[in-house]
């Protein structure tokens, strides 16, 4: 590089994205993308080891570990995340086969085999340099954006393929269509099921809407999303749920069932602040206001994961059994249709440019960034680290 040329200022991006503008619509030929998963254990003797991994650095004991460890050993110890994102992967290589799109998807994961080094390993060995991941978390927050980012930049660094493969990431997709419209479908679906088991239920003033997702610390939540956007205390976190919600219940009912936003999967200690409420507590809170049903919908989640078969179908169904309610849980977008489609669609819009007037958005909020914005996702407790996707810090 000589001196006149301008240093990019977005580790690892491709050129288009590098000097880093709110919206990418310079197109890219991108030679595979990188479904960049969360990670699960398949086995009993992973459970601590993975757990441990989820953890590392932020000093939580180990009886901690083994209170969550029992959420996977009533499932033997097998999360069910892995097969979920191997489905995930073979229902886009068949969408993208059926559009006559050859790109090659790599699966690659935070916390357990198969890791985003082994994903980038092959990407090396197959002879790809320009990547397009996809997280699996549709929201803004440190946890659910930038520490993939940051994963995706230590692994550039540390795999010695920095300069070599570049990783651009597609907009967190929460209100894209793909991801909001099968929880609408549910949502009707839920209404339709509630009224055939309980016969002359009113689900105007008796049945109430809980839209779930995972619980962060408030300190987190407050530095989600661009601090320019001014979204307050809850940071673009919750804003993005809220918004969405008032999409899904809206499009789902006309607006006329209530509903809330809660939280759940909350793990850090009861002296940090954590958001609320918490999905049980607003659960038991209900029939004093004359709820016979719940409709809990894991607005927050892509697939049938561990935090919602534990804290949803198990937690939260018997909490709702023990106050007299009946519940009916939504599925997640999981490999429906709709959603992969609407992955794909994501992936065009940076391969092909697309103007941000015709990307697709069911909120005021959207479409968000391609390219993150300084500053977006603060980590309080260990501050910036190195993240590609986004301008710095």
């Amino acid at each position: 590089m000589t001196g006149t040329e301008a240093v990019p200022r977005v580790l690892g991006a491709t050129p288009a994205a590098a000097s880093g503008p709110e919206h990418v619509t310079e197109p890219v030929a991108y030679d595979a993308i990188l479904l960049a998963g969360f990670g699960g254990p398949e086995g009993q003797d992973d459970v601590i080891p993975f757990l441990r991994n989820v953890t590392r650095g932020r000093g939580i004991p180990e009886e901690r570990l083994e209170e969550v460890a029992h959420h996977y050993r009533h499932f033997g110890g097998v999360s069910p995340i892995n097969d979920q994102n191997r489905e995930l992967k073979a229902a886009l290589e068949a969408e993208l086969a059926s559009r006559g799109i050859h790109l090659p998807v790599l699966w690659g994961n935070r916390n357990w085999d198969p890791y985003l080094e082994d994903a980038l390993r092959e990407a090396e060995e197959r002879g790809f340099t320009r990547i397009i991941a996809i997280a699996t978390s549709a929201y803004s927050s440190y946890s659910s954006c930038r520490q993939y980012r940051e994963d995706f930049a230590r692994v550039l660094e540390e795999t010695g393929l920095e300069g070599t493969i570049q990783i651009d990431k597609v907009r967190q997709f929460f209100d894209h269509p793909g991801f909001v419209e099968p929880f609408i479908d549910g949502v009707k679906n839920a209404v339709a099921e509630l009224e055939e088991k309980i016969p002359g239920i009113d689900a105007a003033t008796e049945v109430r809407i809980l839209y779930s997702t995972h619980s962060i610390p408030s300190t987190d939540a407050a530095k989600s999303g661009p601090a320019e956007r001014g979204f307050g205390e809850g940071g673009a976190y919750a804003a993005q749920h809220l918004a969405v919600a008032e999409v899904v219940s809206q499009a789902a009912t006309g607006g006329t069932i209530g509903w809330d936003l809660v939280y759940q999967s909350r793990s850090g200690p009861p002296s940090m602040p954590w958001l609320e409420p918490d999905i049980n507590d607003r659960i038991a809170e209900l029939p004093a206001l004359g709820v016979k049903a719940v409709i809990i919908v894991p607005l927050g989640f892509v697939s049938d994961h561990m935090e919602v078969l534990w804290d949803l179908d198990n937690e939260a169904m018997e909490t709702s059994e023990e106050n007299g309610l009946v519940a009916v849980r939504v599925p997640t977008p999981g490999t429906q249709a709709r959603y992969v489609q609407g992955l794909v669609d994501l992936v065009l819009e940076r391969r092909d440019g697309v103007p941000v007037d015709q990307r697709p958005a069911l909120t005021s909020l959207g479409p968000w960034y391609d390219v993150c914005r300084p500053g977006c996702c603060e980590n309080v407790r260990l501050g910036f680290k190195p993240a590609a996707a986004g301008l710095a810090p």
